[in-house]
């Protein structure tokens, strides 16, 4: 008996224990599956329930937490420069190729302190009528603000203004210059830019009286251009410049007087700043009236040349000049006033100098003012102090 009771007993434990084995089995399946209906749920759409975070004891790498650093911009490209044909000054390629403009500027004391001196990159000056002075302003580099007052043609400016063939910009003229504008203003010789074609681009200020009182400006004189179909583009322009002369080789003091029949004309040069100071009759220091800078150009330069009679009529004693050929000139630059000849070999070709020995000269950097006179004018060039000599330390060996 206690032998099959031993069996006995041994079966019971072993059914309990494959018994307690599939509950325990079951129990672990249910808890993994989580509730009865999350099956339910997944099947209609839903997302299922994500796991909570566990709290953590290190700082968050989270991007919106974490402070990003900016991006470095990377830098506009600088334009390269080129030197202006004109002026030699470092300019961009698309300034440098700019088409020239020449504008036709009153000189007579009503019309003073004129506008656009400050911009222009040549300045000329001569004679207009039974000797009374006349300006034109050739802007190419920079662009003005106001310009004036606009005034008439005369055939010898358009032949300086087709060396560049520039747009031409007046307010009527001689018959001899209106003449050539209607037969080769077209581009031939330069872009005829008439006051009384081109009437919108110009007005007309209050403050002066008539004709001392037309004004444009810079933008609008492109616009010109513009309805004219000019095209900017590589200039071909034969002077050549250098730079300034270092300051303690530059002399001081120095004068230009020249004599117009209306206007008498001084530069006094100026070491500090390397420019001539220019005054005027009613003018002791000239200056820009559209930037209130004083007129200082880097080079100026005096020729002469043969005026007389336009004899188209008595009343406004207008002149001719003998505008090709060639005769004496004075350049100063960098404080020094040396004498040399101009040469201009056709309608269309550049005003050249030249010093004694034929060789072409080399103006400073910077705005070149051109005052043409007429044989027998009153012109003095008084030189400046030369510099010291320099000193060279006892001990020093020159190489």
């Amino acid at each position: 008996m206690n032998r099959v009771a031993a069996i006995g007993l041994a079966l019971l434990a072993i059914l309990g224990g494959l018994g307690l084995g599939m509950f325990a089995a079951a129990a672990s399946h249910s808890a993994a599956s989580g509730p009865a209906n999350s099956g339910l749920v997944a099947a209609a759409g839903s997302t299922l329930p994500s796991a909570q975070p566990v709290p953590s004891t290190e700082p968050s790498s989270s991007p919106s937490t974490t402070p990003s650093a900016s991006p470095t911009p990377t830098p506009a490209p600088t334009p390269a420069l080129v030197p202006d044909p004109l002026t030699g000054r470092l300019v961009t390629a698309a300034a440098a190729a700019r088409h020239p403009i020449a504008v036709m500027i009153d000189d007579l004391s009503p019309a003073r302190p004129q506008s656009g001196f400050s911009s222009a990159s040549i300045v000329w000056q001569a004679p207009a009528e039974g000797g009374i002075p006349r300006y034109m302003m050739v802007f190419q580099e920079n662009i003005p603000t106001d310009v004036g007052p606009v005034r008439s043609s005369r055939y010898y400016y358009i032949a300086w203004a087709a060396e560049l063939r520039a747009v031409y910009v007046h307010a009527g003229g001689s018959p001899q210059a209106l003449a050539t504008l209607r037969a080769k203003g077209q581009g031939q010789l330069v872009y005829n830019a008439d006051q009384f074609r081109w009437g919108s681009q110009f007005r007309r200020i209050t403050t002066r009286f008539a004709p001392h009182n037309l004004y444009t400006t810079g933008k609008q004189l492109i616009r010109i251009g513009q309805l004219q179909h000019v095209k900017d583009g590589a200039i071909k322009w034969p002077w050549t410049f250098g730079p300034d002369l270092a300051p303690e080789l530059r002399p001081t003091g120095g004068r230009i007087e020249v004599a117009y029949l209306a206007n008498k004309i001084r530069y006094d040069y100026d070491a500090r700043t390397n420019t001539y100071l220019r005054s005027n009759s009613s003018e002791k220091k000239q200056i820009d009236a559209a930037t209130g800078k004083r007129v200082a150009p880097k080079n100026v330069i005096v020729m002469l040349m043969h005026f007389g009679p336009l004899g188209d009529d008595t009343h406004h004693h207008r002149l001719e000049a003998t505008v090709v050929g060639s005769g004496p000139a004075w350049i100063a630059t960098n404080g020094k006033t040396i004498q040399g000849t101009w040469k201009k070999t056709s309608l269309t070709s550049a005003t050249r100098f030249f010093d004694k020995k034929g060789k072409p000269v080399v103006l400073t950097v910077g705005q070149t003012f051109v005052q043409v006179m007429p044989y027998g004018s009153s012109m003095t060039f008084k030189a400046g102090k030369a510099p010291a000599p320099l000193v060279r330390p006892v001990g020093m060996t020159a190489f």
